[in-house]
């Protein structure tokens, strides 16, 4: 959905509208001295954001970043959120709110994504080994809802549950045939009840170890989430299955005392078991995994992935970054072998919005597997 894109940021060489609240210094002798004010707690950075694609032609929008702290304790890490909306020349639109939130004390930790999408979309159909002269184009709108609420039991140990609905509607297949004018839509291929509007919801237990030193842009620390969600008619799923989710990530300073070279690496395992709607299956791609490779380019029904990343500090509030990363989908776990790996790999620039949280505007360019390749704008670092 984001692969093929052009983006570009306002503003990205100038200062951003930034909200930071500073103590009002006032001579001592001065009539006016009083008690300095207190800074504040919410920091908020706004950005107007422009781009374009074929899909979409030219879209403009803007995106509100606040970051805040509960309570006084500087242990617990700071509270993030992202407010990002757009409009495009052919009237479609996307909102979307992402948040981490951790209480006081860390004793609570809740995160969450909300998203609005009225979007076309290329569907490669399923496999590890789609064509790129293959494709399909169809277009839909979906809600999509995801929450976690965890409960910390130890340091950097959470447990708890978490919840997702994806609500998809108005699905309609933009041409009847292919490019090479013979086979049909390739959503055609599967289920007829999959081209109606679908409701997938579904709840299960997470645990969740994270001893990452900052949410945004980690300098050090390891991250572990395991997930089991349960779609279920019970929560009005119009389909019943179960899927099992891993996230281990590691960080890294190369040198000890500095951190101005970090190593990041990161490995993800997504697997099905039921009756899972195309909408649903595990996929390769996008401006978060596998980056250079169209989001959904290669889905299925189970999926492996691996991205090593290097973050070097260069000047004023410019950071530069090298990453590679390799993948694969497969209908069942016995499909996987050693040489059938999609890889990706690219550079990217980090631009520090601000620089005491570690906020920044990420802009990566890769190349993937496939003839796949993809300019990505996006904040704060993939992973």
């Amino acid at each position: 959905m984001r692969s093929h894109c052009l983006l570009l940021a306002l503003g990205v060489l100038a200062a951003p509208v930034f909200c930071k609240a500073q103590a009002r210094v006032v001579p001592a002798d001065s009539a006016a001295a009083r008690p300095a004010k207190p800074a504040r707690k919410v920091k908020v950075a706004a950005l107007p954001i422009v781009f374009s694609q074929p899909e979409t032609g030219i879209a403009y929008g803007a995106a509100v970043l606040p970051v805040w702290r509960f309570g006084t304790d500087t242990a617990t890490r700071s509270s993030t959120a992202r407010l990002l909306g757009y409009y495009t020349q052919r009237k479609q639109s996307s909102v979307s709110l992402t948040y981490t939130i951790f209480t006081p004390g860390e004793r609570w930790a809740l995160n969450g994504e909300a998203f609005y999408f009225n979007f076309p979309y290329y569907y490669y159909g399923v496999g590890n080994d789609t064509r790129k002269a293959e494709k399909s184009d169809i277009s839909y709108k979906v809600v999509i809802v995801t929450q976690r609420v965890l409960k910390n039991l130890r340091p950097h140990t959470f447990a708890g549950l978490s919840f997702r609905l994806t609500d998809l509607h108005h699905i309609r297949l933009d041409d009847p045939l292919t490019d090479d004018g013979q086979k049909p839509n390739l959503l055609l291929e599967r289920p007829a009840r999959e081209r109606q509007t679908t409701l997938t919801s579904g709840l299960g237990p997470t645990f969740l170890y994270d001893s990452r030193d900052n949410v945004l842009s980690t300098w050090r620390g390891s991250y572990l989430e395991t997930t089991a969600l349960l779609m279920g008619r019970y929560l009005g799923s119009d389909n019943n299955f179960t899927r099992f989710q891993l996230d281990a990530r590691h960080f890294r300073p190369l040198r000890r005392g500095n951190t101005n070279t970090v190593l990041a690496g990161q490995v993800q395992g997504q697997f099905h078991t039921g009756t899972v709607p195309f909408r649903e299956l595990a996929n390769l791609g996008g401006e978060k995994m596998l980056r250079g490779i169209y989001e959904g380019r290669f889905r299925d029904r189970q999926m492996v992935a691996a991205q090593l990343e290097l973050r070097q500090k260069l000047f004023w509030r410019l950071g530069g970054v090298v990453f590679g990363a390799a993948g694969q989908v497969h209908n069942s776990l016995g499909d996987f072998r050693p040489n059938d790996f999609n890889v990706a790999a690219g550079a990217g620039l980090r631009i520090a919005v601000n620089r005491q949280d570690r906020l920044a505007i990420r802009i990566d360019y890769a190349v993937g597997s496939g003839q796949s390749s993809g300019l990505y704008f996006a904040f704060n670092e993939a992973f």
